[in-house]
């Protein structure tokens, strides 16, 4: 019995196969009510936050990092404006055209952020978005810091790395992140969020193993987030961790 050419592409495992990648190379479409180039309102199980992709983001087949930033205390509430008020979404706002996913989900009044709830919206965003899952890595400030450790302690497969701005996590707990780089900041005048228990984490966590930084701004007090987020190594080096 004889086959025609595409009866033989289709029987013929190697080359099924091949058609198969080739068709899972293919750039990814935008998701409705999103937009490449644009910073984005969303929502997913259950979370309101804003969505940045890259103007590239359906031009290449290549998965984009994913940055997750969490705000502080003072933009809770359901005005998701609030969120672009500090940090990465506020620059994207302004016009920085971010080199990755940015997402920056928005917390209720008078809630903390739940690594529980961080863990599901992130696998939510992976199975919708063409995401690298190797290069997720979070950053937050204040109530936003003290939420990237407690993600990092609770799940730490889930983040490459995390960054945050004037928070702290449960020294105790800080030895189950030991595989996830810490890059943290805090002012050495900070009234709201103490100093010692930020070094105190990043130097628990260089004991168990781990690599944590900690940047200190002299005489700034809780705002380290305006020096943190113009450090110009701060993104680039995000960008660069890489999960095993």
């Amino acid at each position: 019995m004889t086959m025609n050419r595409r009866q033989l592409l289709l029987t013929t495992p190697a080359l099924s196969a091949a058609l198969l990648g080739g068709c899972a190379a293919l750039p990814p479409k935008v998701p409705e009510g999103l937009a490449a180039g644009e910073q984005r309102a969303w929502e997913l199980e259950g979370q309101r936050f804003w969505v940045w992709l890259p103007r590239e983001y359906a031009q290449r087949s290549a998965r984009w990092p994913l940055v997750v930033f969490l705000h502080g205390s003072g933009e809770r509430g359901t005005d998701l404006e609030k969120v672009k008020v500090h940090g990465p979404p506020m620059q994207v706002a302004h016009g920085l055209a971010y080199p990755a996913i940015l997402v920056s989900p928005q917390l209720e009044d008078g809630q903390q952020w739940d690594p529980e709830r961080l863990h599901r919206l992130l696998g939510a965003l992976k199975a919708r978005l063409h995401i690298d899952p190797q290069r997720c890595v979070g950053t937050g400030l204040s109530l936003g810091g003290y939420g990237m450790w407690q993600w990092a302690c609770t799940y730490p497969r889930d983040l490459a790395a995390i960054a945050p701005v004037c928070g702290f996590g449960d020294v105790r707990r800080v030895a189950a992140m030991r595989d996830v780089p810490v890059r943290g900041y805090h002012g050495d005048q900070d009234k709201n969020v103490p100093l010692a228990p930020h070094v105190a984490c990043v130097e628990a966590l260089r004991a168990a193993g781990g690599k944590a930084s900690l940047t200190i701004y002299p005489g700034v007090g809780h705002d380290a987030w305006t020096p943190a987020y113009n450090d110009p190594e701060l993104l680039p080096w995000l960008l660069a961790q890489r999960q095993s």
